[in-house]
């Protein structure tokens, strides 16, 4: 039985065209939409997407970014956070009657407070963050692959069409991501405080403190892996922190006390203290490794038993 591409005969239209809404364009392109446009203040990404045949059309003005909206059946948001509450402000009548919309904001508090309490009934705004990027920046960087294998959150709200979640999760499937969570505003916030704001954070501080430039020589894979994403969006990921300030500062608050722990068995040359705290910090991460493992098999599984 052949099965039908989940955007077929459906117009596309990401608002935002950098990084994640090149790499987004290029995977939903795979599905077969009726057409994908785009909407960006950037001239030339837009020409350069045209010419490489990951859009169909482009708009940064008002008169067309009105008009390809009105005709969107699905829109995605690709914006930084501020922006995108200023863009649904902006253009909140434009869109099309039905349309289902999600984004990929970094904190979603925000948008509660923000957006839905003027969003139009006849949209289904279901809030959405896909858990993969890159430490390169812009249209130029983006890459479909980026998405494979990963986290995908969907920050559901009793307004939202069940047959639309349902729809989501099967285009987000499409785009290679394995695993889709479902958790509250609150949870999100707090949670991406950690496993990624956090992240970012001790990233920045571990290349700050220190002004040798060639430290690089003596790396091995840690210093590599840890810092790589230091090579940071420095607007998006300033305003991220800001915005997300009381979950992000409760995540540092929660970091330090470990280090702190840490740091006293080191200065107290307690090796028995540490070999059973990182015994069981080993512990608690393979565990995690193998949820991780299984959330994924089960996925492959359930989308192979549907194609047979």
């Amino acid at each position: 039985m052949e099965i039908k591409p989940v955007l077929k005969d459906k117009n596309v239209v990401m608002v935002g065209l950098g990084l994640m809404g090149g790499a987004l364009a290029m995977a939903l392109r795979k599905e077969s939409p009726n057409w994908i446009g785009a909407i960006d203040t950037n001239s030339e990404v837009l020409e350069q997407a045209l010419d490489e045949g990951v859009i169909d059309q482009g708009e940064n003005d008002e008169d067309g970014t009105r008009r390809i909206l009105s005709e969107a059946d699905f829109v995605y948001f690709c914006l930084y956070p501020r922006t995108t509450v200023n863009f649904f402000k902006t253009y909140m009548k434009d869109f099309k009657s039905g349309a289902v919309i999600t984004d990929i904001t970094g904190v979603k508090q925000i948008l509660v407070d923000e957006v839905l309490p003027i969003l139009r009934d006849d949209v289904d705004f279901i809030m959405g963050h896909p858990m993969a990027g890159s430490e390169k920046e812009g249209f130029g960087g983006a890459n479909e692959d980026i998405f494979l294998g990963h986290n995908y959150i969907l920050v559901p709200m009793p307004q939202n069409q069940p047959e639309n979640i349902k729809w989501l999760k099967q285009v987000i499937y499409s785009m290679g991501f394995t695993n889709i969570v479902e958790t509250t505003p609150e949870g999100h916030d707090k949670r991406i405080g950690f496993t990624s704001q956090l992240c970012h954070v001790i990233a920045c501080a571990l290349i700050d403190c220190k002004e040798e430039r060639h430290l690089s020589d003596f790396e091995g894979g840690s210093f590599m892996d840890l810092t790589r994403i230091a090579m940071i969006n420095a607007p998006m990921w300033a305003e991220l922190f800001s915005v997300n300030r009381d979950a992000l500062l409760s995540q540092i608050d929660d970091f330090e006390k470990s280090m702190k722990i840490l740091r006293t068995m080191i200065e107290n040359q307690d090796e028995k203290g540490l070999t059973e705290r990182m015994t069981s910090v080993r512990k608690k991460r393979v565990l995690m490794e193998i949820d991780r493992k299984n959330r994924t098999l089960a996925v492959k599984n359930e989308i192979e038993n549907k194609k047979a």
